[in-house]
């Protein structure tokens, strides 16, 4: 079997998700998902797959896991290779070697455990309307949320996701992601502007008070405010309904806009996906993705 380890916010467990699917389609093996340090887990949703999307999953067994990886079951042995550098594949263990797109994924061609985040529609380009079905959202069913699916398909509808909360709130996640500036949205703004005709933006965000008072939008739109706690996916899905897409440096509007598959869509990204500089981000964004 393909076992893919799954951990973090939807955005980053549907990339986990995405990568496992692919190689097991590939090698024709069953995909079974390693959620155990989801326990405890204190952050996001915990693990939401299966009640965000009409997907049955597998899960591994801690045997099946400790099975696979032989003598790396260790947690500690595990983080000792990874500190040393030792990336790529060991025995069945498959740790995602750096942020760009691994061309060793391809050469996969036995059972294996996959670890990392494989943020790369590379990974899974070759299976887009297997996965596009896999991420089928769970019907809406209230009221808010319906009407404004209802809106959002009788207009020129631009979703535009500003991420704050823990990019503002933890210094340690601050260090790494940052948030993307105003001039960012306001360049991705005049571009639909300019481009799409009657457009109404749709704006996203776990600080709607903070977007109100700061991003100017010169055209109608509205605002998602409702979708909270285990709700909050129904912003995803409501993005992905979407024409067209201004993203914010989060897997979460990644995933909205790339679930919408309209050939001729418009998605604006920001070219910074990080604070720092010391990952290669080029293969993050599919090819037909304008980067402002």
């Amino acid at each position: 079997m393909i076992i893919s380890k799954v951990i973090g916010g939807l955005g980053n467990q549907m990339f986990q998700y995405a990568v496992g699917r692919a190689v097991s389609l590939r090698l024709q093996m069953e995909l079974k998902l390693d959620i155990a340090e989801f326990e405890g887990y204190s952050r996001h949703q915990g693990f939401e797959l299966d009640r965000v999307f009409d997907l049955k999953v597998a899960i591994a067994s801690q045997q099946e896991v400790s099975e696979l990886l032989g003598w790396q079951r260790s947690p500690l042995v595990r983080r000792t290779i990874l500190k040393l550098g030792m990336s790529g594949k060991h025995g069945k263990v498959v740790n995602e070697p750096h942020f760009h797109y691994w061309k060793g994924i391809e050469k996969l061609a036995r059972e294996c455990y996959l670890s990392g985040y494989w943020q790369s529609e590379r990974y899974f380009s070759s299976m887009k309307s297997v996965i596009r079905k896999d991420f089928s959202f769970i019907p809406i069913v209230d009221d808010k949320n319906r009407e404004m699916a209802d809106y959002i398909r009788s207009v020129n509808a631009i979703s535009l996701h500003v991420r704050r909360g823990d990019y503002v709130a933890s210094a340690k996640t601050n260090a790494m992601h940052g948030t993307c500036p105003l001039e960012y949205y306001q360049a991705a703004i005049d571009y639909i502007i300019q481009r799409i005709n009657a457009p109404r933006f749709i704006i996203f965000s776990d600080d709607i008070a903070w977007v109100k008072l700061h991003l100017s939008v010169p055209a109608s739109s509205r605002f998602v405010d409702y979708n909270q706690g285990k709700n909050s996916f129904r912003d995803m899905q409501l993005m992905s309904l979407c024409k067209h897409h201004i993203i914010a440096n989060s897997t979460f509007s990644w995933w909205g806009a790339w679930l919408n598959a309209r050939e001729d869509k418009i998605v604006l990204a920001p070219k910074r996906w990080f604070a720092h500089d010391d990952c290669l981000t080029h293969d993050l964004y599919p090819s037909d993705w304008i980067i402002l």
